[in-house]
């Protein structure tokens, strides 16, 4: 993880423009225009950064007042693109920036130094467990207050003024304390910038004093991040499809499983395509529900092992050959590390690598060039689905309650499912949610969201207001 702090003796030159990979659609193009001056009052700190926000299509900004960010958050309130939602709490400002991030591609929060910091801390290391590229911006003490060996207040109340950096270090991809402004420019683009192309949260503390003053590297509009495309080694590209074709032409049922990670490697619609190329059937992980589209005809459920959807896993495990797309095998998502899959038999997908059976193993190959190229060399094969067709047997109707009988959860659910549309989303909690959603078959458009990797209880309501704040016009259920 890199750090970079500002120092008083420390003067970098001003940089408008980032060129650098990134594995993400979050990003702008740069323009043949040159950018416009800015009048000088408004040259400064602040403005540069409700810009860069705006610039990467944040136009919302959940934050938590505190006397050490509201001169930040005035210069945020000017930009006419950015709009301030106040949270109750610097946790939920995190969670909305969270489900923010899910549906528009990148969030941003703004809470205050230590006491708001370390109380946004654990949204923030869900968001790094989800691999979402999330801003989390601190209003940080005076600049002037630095190596004082002054006692703040908000803090723990020891003179130490690195103690939340410390703690956001393990949480983010990359931290700047913005203390000069002769580098702040440079550390806030930076800083932006590893955001989208890790797609990781980073941290971003500016000093209390410095988001009103005008600065020469702000006088002009900055220039839109160009972020280049990460690109696939072409020859390992080349001889990971050629290795994966072989290995699932010659399977007589194979199946293909969708994984979270399908996400952050942008590859839905490329694996959609290889469904569509092989006519295999396709289940998704419990985890990576709602990337998958459970409409498609080939769509044949939840991979589970144990508590799978029906039919599902009979049909994954007795599978000759499975490629896993993105997959996480934790203890949650393998029902304790119990399912019955051979490693053999298996062709595992990561976002930049591809690993066939027992070895080889391809490096530098990103996930959606692999799987589009894999597409053209599949032979149609649909004996799986075939077979999960044969065993399938429809869900029968709960039993019809009686209007003063006590509310049953599958009768709850049932209605549930009647409500979604295309026009919704459902935001599921951590708990009896997660298991009863993985039932619930989303129609096309709907969205799905939730949190299995880091579990935190709580989630679904601060995510749901930044979800929905993203897409106004949607219908969202969110269920706990």
């Amino acid at each position: 993880m890199d750090t970079k702090i500002g120092s008083l003796d420390n003067c970098k030159p001003a940089s408008n423009d980032v060129c650098s990979p990134v594995n993400g659609t979050v990003s702008t193009i740069q323009g043949s225009v040159y950018p416009a001056v800015v009048n000088f009052s408004e040259a400064t700190l602040g403005r540069h950064l409700a810009r860069r926000l705006v610039q990467i299509g944040v136009n919302d900004v959940f934050s938590v007042p505190g006397d050490f960010n509201l001169t930040l958050l005035d210069h945020l309130i000017a930009e006419p693109g950015l709009n301030l939602i106040g949270c109750c709490n610097e946790l939920n400002a995190g969670y909305a920036a969270d489900g923010y991030a899910r549906s528009r591609g990148v969030g941003a929060c703004v809470v205050t130094f230590t006491v708001g910091g370390l109380s946004v801390l654990n949204a923030i290391a869900g968001a790094y467990s989800e691999s979402l590229p999330l801003i989390c911006i601190v209003g940080g003490p005076n600049s002037n207050d630095y190596g004082t060996n002054r006692i703040l207040h908000h803090t723990v109340g020891l003179p130490d003024f690195s103690q939340e950096l410390r703690c956001f270090q393990t949480v983010t991809c990359y931290q700047a304390v913005v203390n000069n402004l002769e580098d702040a420019h440079d550390m806030i683009d930076t800083a932006i910038s590893t955001a989208l192309k890790e797609s990781k949260p980073v941290y971003i503390s500016i000093g209390c004093n410095l988001a009103a003053i005008p600065h020469p590297t702000f006088a002009r509009e900055p220039v839109p991040f160009a972020l280049s495309p990460k690109l696939s080694n072409k020859m390992g590209l080349e001889a990971a499809v050629e290795a994966a074709a072989e290995f699932l032409n010659k399977a007589v049922k194979p199946v293909l499983v969708g994984g979270p990670k399908l996400r952050v490697a942008k590859a839905c619609e490329a694996f959609v395509e290889l469904v569509d190329a092989g006519g295999y059937a396709v289940a998704v992980m419990p985890s990576g529900k709602g990337l998958v589209p459970e409409h498609h005809p080939h769509f044949i459920g939840t991979y589970w092992g144990a508590v799978s959807t029906a039919f599902c896993a009979e049909i994954v495990e007795s599978a000759d050959a499975y490629l896993f797309a993105g997959p996480i095998y934790n203890d949650y998502s393998s029902v304790g590390y119990s399912l019955l899959l051979k490693k053999e038999k298996a062709i595992i997908v990561q976002p930049d690598r591809v690993v066939i059976g027992n070895g080889p193993a391809f490096g530098c190959v990103l996930m959606k060039d692999f799987l589009r190229e894999l597409a053209k060399r599949l032979k149609h094969n649909n004996t799986a689905y075939e077979n999960y067709h044969r065993i399938f047997v429809p869900e029968g109707q709960p039993l019809k309650a009686a209007p003063k009988d006590p509310l049953r959860v599958n009768v709850l659910f049932q209605h549930i499912q009647k409500m979604l549309s295309s026009d919704s989303a459902v935001i599921a909690e951590t708990g009896d949610s997660w298991f009863n959603c993985q039932k619930l078959k989303l129609p096309a458009g709907c969205g799905y969201e939730f949190q299995m990797q880091y579990g935190s209880i709580g989630w679904s309501v601060g995510a749901t207001l930044g979800y929905a704040q993203a897409r106004r016009r949607t219908a969202y259920a969110s269920l706990k």
